[in-house]
C-alpha cells in the first residue's frame, strides 16, 4: 500500500485495481499498458495472465467475472489492440457481464499517430461502456468510476487511458466508490394484488426462472412445491434445479419433447429472471393462451419481448417467499399439477438414431450420452458456438449455472476456448469441460491453447469436427445445392493439441471413442479429444 506522497500513474492505475479487490487480470501487453500490467504482478501481488490475442483477454475476463461471481478486468494497449476486442465487449455487453478493460490510448499531442483511432467511437459501437481518464491527477477516481458504472450497469466499462499519463507523477490515496447495493422490494397494491390473484386460480401453473434468479434458488423451489407446479429455466439458468423431482430442464425450443408438451398445458407461467426471449417463448408459441406473471429486479426486461399479465419489478427471492405468505393466508389448495409427472421422464431426450454412422466416424448424440457419463460430475461447463452446440445444451448436463459458460451472446464462434481459459483461472481446482466446433477451435481456440497448457490447467476440449461450417453445409443440403463450399480438409486436431504441449486423443470409431473416454481420468495436462462426424449425421439446430 502506498502512502499519500507522489507516484507515478501506472502504478497509481494498478494499486487502484488491487484495492477494489481484484488479484487477477488478464491482458496482452504493449506500449501504453506493459507497465501497469508489469505493477499489478511485481508492485502490488497481482496475478497477470498474458493471452495470445487482444480479444481472447476480455473474454477470458468475461468468463471469469461469470464463474468467480465478481468483477473481470483485462487489458490491452491501443489502436489494433483495441479494434481486436469488439466481438468480445460485444459479447459481454449482451450478455450483461461487469468488466473492466483498462485499455491504453495514443498520446493526445500526436493525433498522426500510426495506432491513433477514434476508441469512444469503437467502444461505444459494441454497447460496451467508455470513461476517459481524464487527468494523472484523477486517475485512482476514474478507475474507481470505471469498476462502478461496471457493477451497476452489468456491462463491459472501458477505460481510456492516454499513453503520456503512465510516467508522470501524482499524488495517490486509495479510492473506492461504494455501490448501493439492495434487494429490490415487493410491492404492494393493486399489482401484487393481480398476480397472486392469478398464481391462486391457476389450475396448472409452471415455474420459469432466467438468469436474474441464480440467487433465488430455495425460495423458488419453496413456491412451486407450494403450489405443486413443475420448475424450468432457460438456457442460461441451466441446472439451477438440478436434482429437484420436478425439474423439467429447458424451456423452450431446447425443451425435451416431454417437457413441452407439458408446458403446452400449462395455464400460467411465473417468470423470475428470464429475459423471454423468441427461443425461450419458442417465438410466443408456449406462451400463447396463458396468463404471464413476470417478476425482474431490471424494470427494462418487463415487457421488453412479451406483454405480461401482472408485472413485478422486484426481488426474485422475496416475491417467492410473498407469494407463499398470501398463499398460505388465503388457504389455497395445491394445484396437483405434478401429481402424475415423471420428472425422469421429462427430462430425456430423444435417444440417438441406430442407423449405420459412415465409416471413420461416430454418431454424435451417442458419443454425447457415453461423455455425459464419462466426463467429471463438478465440471465447469463452456460450450462454443456453431451447429453442435444445441445438442450439448440439451444432453451435457451443468453442476448449476455458474458453472455454465454460454458463449453465445452475439451468435459468433471461436470464443469458447479462451473463456473457458478465464473460467479455469477464476475456480482452478475444478476441471473445465469445453465442447467446440471445428470451425470455432481454428477462428479462436488454436491461438489459446498453448495458453492453457502453460497454465497448467485441467481442461477437457471436445472438438466436434466434421470438416465444414455446419449451420452453413445444411442450408446447402436444404436447396439441393453443392455444399463443397463450406466444406475444409483440417489438419488432424489430436495432433495439433499435442504439438502445443497437450495431448491429443483422434476418436473415428467407439473403440476409439472409449480410448479417449479412459483417457479423461487419467489426464494430466490440457486433453483434446477429436470426434470425426459425418457433417450429414450431424442433427439440426434446435433454435
Amino acid at each position: 500500500m502506498f502512502d499519500a506522497g507522489p507516484i507515478h500513474v501506472h502504478q497509481a492505475i494498478a494499486q487502484a485495481v488491487r484495492d477494489h479487490g481484484i488479484d487477477t487480470m488478464f491482458g496482452l501487453m504493449g506500449d501504453a499498458n506493459l507497465f501497469i500490467a508489469d505493477h499489478f504482478a511485481r508492485g502490488c501481488g497481482g496475478r497477470f495472465v498474458p493471452a495470445a490475442h487482444e480479444g481472447s483477454s476480455v473474454l477470458m475476463a468475461l468468463a471469469y467475472a461469470h464463474v468467480a461471481g465478481k468483477v473481470g478486468v483485462a487489458t490491452v494497449t491501443h489502436g489494433p489492440a483495441l479494434t481486436n476486442c469488439v466481438t468480445a465487449l460485444t459479447e459481454g455487453a449482451r450478455g450483461q457481464i461487469p468488466m473492466v478493460l483498462l485499455a491504453g490510448d495514443t498520446p493526445v499531442a500526436n493525433p498522426r499517430h500510426l495506432q491513433g483511432i477514434d476508441q469512444r467511437a469503437v467502444v461505444l459501437s459494441t454497447g460496451a461502456g467508455f470513461e476517459q481518464m481524464r487527468s494523472p491527477e484523477l486517475a485512482v477516481r476514474d478507475v474507481a468510476r470505471a469498476f462502478y458504472r461496471a457493477k451497476v450497469e452489468r456491462r463491459p466499462i472501458v477505460l481510456n487511458m492516454p499513453a503520456e499519463f503512465m510516467w508522470q507523477e501524482a499524488p495517490y490515496a486509495p479510492y473506492v466508490l461504494s455501490v448501493f447495493e439492495t434487494r429490490s422490494f415487493v410491492p404492494e397494491g393493486e399489482a401484487l394484488d393481480e398476480a397472486i390473484g392469478m398464481i391462486a386460480s391457476a389450475r396448472r401453473p409452471m415455474i420459469l426462472a432466467g438468469a436474474g434468479a441464480y440467487e433465488a434458488r430455495e425460495q423458488i423451489i419453496r413456491l412451486a412445491d407450494r403450489l405443486e407446479a413443475p420448475l424450468a429455466t432457460t438456457l442460461k439458468a441451466k441446472g439451477l434445479f438440478r436434482g429437484h423431482p420436478h425439474d423439467i430442464d429447458i424451456f423452450g425450443t431446447l425443451s425435451t419433447p416431454g417437457a413441452y408438451e407439458v408446458i403446452g398445458q400449462s395455464d400460467c407461467v411465473i417468470s423470475f429472471g428470464a429475459a423471454l426471449h423468441e427461443f425461450t417463448t419458442d417465438r410466443g408459441k408456449l406462451l400463447a393462451g396463458k396468463r404471464l406473471v413476470q417478476i425482474d429486479s431490471d424494470r427494462s426486461a418487463i415487457g421488453r419481448t412479451v406483454h405480461p399479465d401482472a408485472a413485478l419489478v422486484a426481488d426474485a427471492g422475496l416475491t417467492a417467499d410473498n407469494f407463499v405468505h398470501w398463499l398460505d393466508e388465503a388457504e389455497i389448495p395445491g394445484s396437483r399439477f405434478t401429481a402424475e409427472l415423471d420428472g425422469e421422464k421429462l427430462r430425456r431426450h430423444p435417444p440417438a438414431r441406430t442407423n449405420k454412422t459412415p465409416d471413420s466416424s461416430v454418431n454424435y448424440v451417442a458419443a454425447l450420452e457415453r461423455l455425459e457419463k464419462a466426463l467429471p460430475e463438478d465440471r465447469i461447463l463452456v460450450t462454443d458456438g456453431g451447429r453442435f452446440m444445441t445438442e450439448v445444451w440439451c444432453r451435457i448436463s451443468a453442476p448449476d449455472p455458474r458453472s455454465f459458460v454460454v458463449t453465445a451472446n452475439f451468435g459468433s464462434i471461436g470464443l469458447g476456448l479462451q473463456e473457458a481459459i478465464g473460467a479455469s483461472v477464476a475456480a482452478p481446482d475444478r476441471p473445465v469441460v469445453l465442447f467446440s466446433g471445428d470451425g470455432g477451435f481454428m477462428m479462436g481456440g488454436l491461438g489459446e491453447f498453448n495458453t492453457a497448457v502453460r497454465l497448467k490447467q485441467d481442461m477437457v476440449v471436445i472438438l466436434c469436427n466434421d470438416s465444414a461450417y455446419g449451420a452453413e453445409h445444411i442450408q446447402f443440403i436444404d436447396r439441393k445445392m453443392d455444399p463443397g463450399l463450406t466444406q475444409f480438409d483440417w489438419p488432424c486436431f489430436a495432433e495439433v493439441a499435442t504439438s502445443l504441449g497437450g495431448k491429443g486423443i483422434l476418436v473415428r470409431s467407439d473403440d476409439e471413442l472409449q480410448t479417449a473416454l479412459d483417457a479423461i481420468e487419467t489426464r494430466d495436462r490440457p486433453l483434446l479429444i477429436e470426434l470425426r462426424l459425418d457433417p450429414n449425421d450431424v442433427p439440426r439446430m434446435r433454435i
